[in-house]
């Protein structure tokens, strides 16, 4: 493909990582800092829109499940016509682009609008969130895999077969992270206890690495209730594997410490 060149006009989608600024990338604060004009979506800190330089212009484009939403046709018509105006353009979007960013729809429009597009990776909210309970994705062990996969369906599409996941996991030894689940979570679980036993480790991490970071650990087959007796909300990220049995211990060290009066390293 040819793309037409837009000598004063760039394009950069910036992954914001989790929220926590300090998780951002080193490109990523460079891409930030030299913006013209940041289409932000609402998941973005403004802690992480400070390293935008005082002159920017930014532009709220929140999307957010369950909440009125800018259109994501009138989202890319704006980053088009921005760049065409000789803007230096970033699209700002919680997590990673590429992992239920919509990111790869906005450089499939801008390409062909004949756009060069740059992707600057962030850090996605599914592997921050475990982490900050001292768990793993991954474990030789307990983990041969992971599984990246949206609990929200396009309009029209028949989304994820849970049953058939919840069967392929028990075979592959497989962690499931869950993005976008909490409202339809009944029939995740319901479908995923196809094929998980009920004491399958979960975890729920809500608002991941923020101050107001929120979590519950519990099983599958207390999922739908732990989330309502928790009142967690989105956005929220499930973990559901054995891998979570190491935030359990990671807790349970916790107890013990306030317990005896001993103090831990963070």
């Amino acid at each position: 493909m040819t793309f037409s060149t837009y000598p004063q006009g760039s394009c950069t989608l910036v992954g914001a990582g989790p929220g926590d600024p300090d998780l951002l990338t080193l490109k990523a604060v460079k891409a930030i800092a030299v913006a013209s004009v940041i289409f932000a979506d609402d998941l973005v800190s403004e802690a992480v829109l400070a390293h935008a330089q005082p002159q920017a212009r930014i532009v709220h484009v929140g999307k957010r499940g369950g909440c009125k939403s800018t259109p994501q046709a009138f989202i890319e018509k704006l980053m088009i016509t921005a760049v065409h105006e000789g803007e230096r353009v970033v699209r700002l979007k919680g997590g990673d682009p590429f992992i239920f960013g919509r990111g790869g729809e906005e450089v499939e429009h801008l390409r062909a609008a004949g756009i060069e597009v740059t992707v600057v990776n962030g850090i996605t909210s599914g592997l921050a969130g475990l982490t900050s309970l001292g768990a793993p994705l991954t474990h030789r062990e307990h983990a041969h895999g992971v599984v990246f996969v949206t609990g929200h369906a396009k309009p029209g599409d028949s989304g994820t077969d849970w049953r058939q996941l919840a069967s392929t996991a028990r075979q592959a030894k497989l962690t499931l992270v869950i993005y976008m689940g909490v409202s339809g979570v009944v029939q995740i679980q319901n479908d995923l206890l196809t094929g998980l036993a009920a004491s399958t480790p979960v975890a729920i991490i809500q608002n991941a690495s923020l101050p107001t970071q929120r979590q519950a650990l519990t099983t599958l087959g207390q999922l739908a209730a732990t989330i309502e007796a928790e009142q967690l909300q989105s956005p929220c990220v499930i973990v559901v594997g054995d891998v979570v049995q190491g935030a359990m211990a990671w807790q349970a060290s916790d107890t013990q410490t306030e317990q005896t009066g001993l103090t831990r390293a963070a």
